[in-house]
């Protein structure tokens, strides 16, 4: 880190403001994407607040923007270094992103940049070969998409913007080239330069110095620069940059250059104010949610939470929430918390520091000022969130809980999504694929402090909801504990033994509030978490409803259940579907695996994505293999065994430590460690390589 950031807490709250103007800019501009400015001026007005309502959309959706910012970065999460080139970040891309279904605008070859540049990689052009100008062409290599996910780059290299900037270059030529890579290195440079000096002028000094003289990105941002010294007004400016920056000079769906001007547009007229820089942007029109997110991550980290400011409410409808539709399921039900986290710890890591683990590395710990991570009170609970310091013994931040008009009869539930909630689940878009983050087998923990001045004891206990007969919600709570006035409790309820919940999605986790009385004052929710590894069986259940298959990630051509609970087909190449989170470690994953007409059919374990995990796979030639995909496949064990296609075999594979176990209907096929880099923690899957195959059951268990 940088030594002009003062302390680690400015570091880490301003990553968090970014975040925060990233999903905030980027909900903000989404419903109208796309849209001109006169159409936005009959139909909106200038755009000022949240639209969505106006436009009938939801608030929270799933988008490229928010979704390639926060995954495409995870190649220095898994590589541990920031040498990284740019071959290795392309890796990350195939490994995270699933063809056709998650992240990118898959607009066809030519046609969508992202698109383009993925069938690059798919088919062993590596990058930056893959984005390049000679590959592609000019147009499509010159589109906006490599400003749009280069944020994180930037929140990674505080006050370093050569190294944002180099980063950025490496991480935008995996599909850009040209002139989007000199917008996406002026972004993540004054990014870098934001959090350590907030001067917007110096900001803009210090990313042309590296970028080229004779570049229209340069020439744009001078250009721009100069009118606004003398022309106050920014549409005046707009009608500017629509004349010799316009859609009509720079061509293909969405270019660069028109929208990398309305992002300075934006900043240089938006008197350093986060509502107006935003509005000036998004009234402007053409890629709205692109810019404003751009300009929301820029002005966060310059300004910092304080400039986001509490009039109007943009934190409030936003909660923290936002998704992450990757072949990382258990990753996709996120927030903003949990997402300024990663990136901080992905700084310490590149830098050798340790990770920092809020209260023991407590997925809910309200740590950041004003988070929420995705709470709401449950329709009918008239209660108040507030994020407020202390009432914590091991932070300095809670949840406040504070009662309204306490109804004993209702009483209180406080909640966040543990999985998609049902409003979600058909979400249109870019759509969105995730796995659970709870399960059976885990146990939940929860701190629960009783204000002093409470005026009536109160019962706590832990809640969940699943997605029961034909999808509709059930719920189910643990123990009760009862809380006077002054005192704190530990809620713990172990999951072990609700295995009548067998493979039914937990939706959403929270606390249960009730009294024999009116009650007012405040409760203090310090932490809630949970730990262990799932002890599960995924099985179609015996009643109508989908929600249990859509709880797994699609990585395959065709995943149907018909007369098998999972049938899977693959055309060509081999592809998964996935269940589970990436801090699972030491388990045994078992499934009944019956091929018809394979290459190669079987199971998975510590699974990472769709190109990093162990796998035992019963082969078309009669083996059976124990491998190991780490972008490359490695052949840990092989065997002939006589088999042939159509009979079934229950597998098992058996992961404790870097020791693995194979067995076949019972018996060990193989049993050996893996001492080269082994691959520690990840979900499970089935595995399907050209063909088809049948599977009714898999399981998960912990280990000793």
């Amino acid at each position: 880190m940088n030594t002009k950031i003062q302390t680690e807490e400015t570091y880490l709250e301003k990553v968090y403001a970014g975040v925060l103007g990233k999903i905030i800019g980027v909900y903000l501009g989404r419903p109208f994407e796309g849209w001109s400015y006169e159409r936005i001026l009959k139909e909106l007005g200038e755009v000022d607040y949240y639209v969505h309502d106006k436009c009938s959309v939801p608030l929270i959706v799933t988008d490229d923007d928010i979704s390639g910012t926060f995954t495409f970065i995870r190649a220095l999460e898994d590589h541990g270094k920031d040498d990284i080139s740019a071959e290795q970040i392309g890796n990350s891309w195939l490994n995270y992103l699933v063809e056709k279904r998650t992240v990118l605008w898959w607009g066809g070859l030519g046609n969508s940049t992202e698109h383009t540049a993925y069938l690059r990689l798919k088919h062993g052009i590596p990058a930056p070969l893959s984005g390049s100008e000679a590959t592609n062409g000019k147009t499509v290599a010159e589109q906006i998409g490599a400003q749009i996910f280069i944020d994180g780059w930037a929140m990674v290299c505080p006050g370093d913007p050569e190294k944002a900037a180099d980063l950025a270059k490496r991480a935008a030529s995996v599909s850009h080239d040209g002139e989007a890579i000199y917008g996406a290195q002026v972004i993540a440079a004054m990014e870098s330069m934001a959090f350590i000096n907030n001067d917007l002028n110096v900001l803009l000094d210090t990313a042309l110095v590296l970028i080229p003289r004779d570049s229209i990105i340069y020439r744009l941002i001078t250009d721009l620069r100069n009118w606004r010294i003398v022309e106050p007004d920014w549409k005046i400016a707009r009608e500017r940059i629509t004349a010799y920056y316009g859609y009509d000079r720079y061509g293909g769906n969405c270019h660069m250059v028109p929208n990398h001007a309305l992002i300075h547009l934006g900043l240089l007229y938006g008197d350093d104010n986060f509502q107006k820089s935003l509005m000036i942007t998004n009234t402007s029109g053409w890629d709205t949610d692109c810019n404003s997110g751009n300009i929301g991550c820029i002005l966060g980290i310059k300004n910092g939470l304080a400039g986001i400011g509490d009039v109007p409410d943009w934190r409030g409808p936003v909660r923290d929430r936002l998704y992450l539709p990757t072949a990382d399921g258990g990753r996709c039900v996120s927030d903003a918390v949990i997402e300024t986290y990663k990136l901080v710890n992905i700084q310490r890591k590149i830098n050798g520091l340790q990770p920092l683990r809020p209260k023991n590395g407590a997925r809910f710990h309200f740590e950041l000022p004003g988070s929420l991570q995705g709470f709401r009170s449950e329709a009918g609970s008239d209660v108040l969130l507030n994020n407020v310091k202390g009432h914590s013994l091991e932070g300095e931040r809670s949840l406040e809980i504070k009662f309204r008009h306490f109804d004993p009869v209702i009483g209180a539930r406080i909640l966040t999504n543990t999985y998609v909630p049902q409003e979600d689940m058909q979400m249109g878009g870019y759509g969105v694929l995730a796995s659970p983050t709870l399960y059976t087998g885990q146990t939940i923990q929860a701190r629960v402090t009783a204000d002093e001045q409470i005026t009536a004891a109160v019962t706590c206990r832990l809640s969940l909801s699943v997605y029961g007969v034909n999808d509709n919600i059930e719920k189910y709570h643990g123990p009760d504990v009862l809380l006077k006035p002054g005192e704190s409790t530990l809620l713990e309820w172990s999951l072990v033994y609700l295995f009548h919940l067998t493979g039914k999605p937990i939706v959403d986790v929270g606390i249960e509030i009730i009294s024999q009385e009116t009650v007012e004052g405040s409760l203090y929710l310090d932490f809630l978490t949970w730990e262990g590894t799932p002890n599960v069986v995924f099985k179609r259940p015996g009643h109508p409803g989908t929600a249990w298959k859509k709880s797994w990630i699609n990585g395959v051509d065709h995943f149907e259940s018909g007369q098998e609970a999972f049938r899977l087909i693959q055309d060509e190449g081999r592809g998964l579907i996935i269940q589970g989170c990436r801090e699972w470690n030491d388990y045994q994953v078992s499934a009944d695996v019956t091929p018809h007409m394979v290459k190669a059919a079987g199971i998975a374990g510590r699974v990472q994505g769709m190109r990093r995990y162990y796998a035992f796979l019963l082969c078309g030639d009669g083996t059976a293999r124990l491998i190991k995909m780490d972008d490359r496949e490695k052949v840990l064990a092989e065997r002939n065994t006589g088999w042939r296609i159509g009979e079934g075999a229950n597998l098992s594979l058996k992961m404790k430590g870097n020791h693995l176990t194979a067995y076949w209907d019972g018996f060990v096929v193989f049993d050996l460690d893996d001492t080269d880099s082994p691959i520690s923690e990840g979900a499970i899957a089935l595995v399907i390589e050209e063909g088809r195959t049948a599977t009714e059951g898999v399981s998960i268990f912990p280990v000793d």
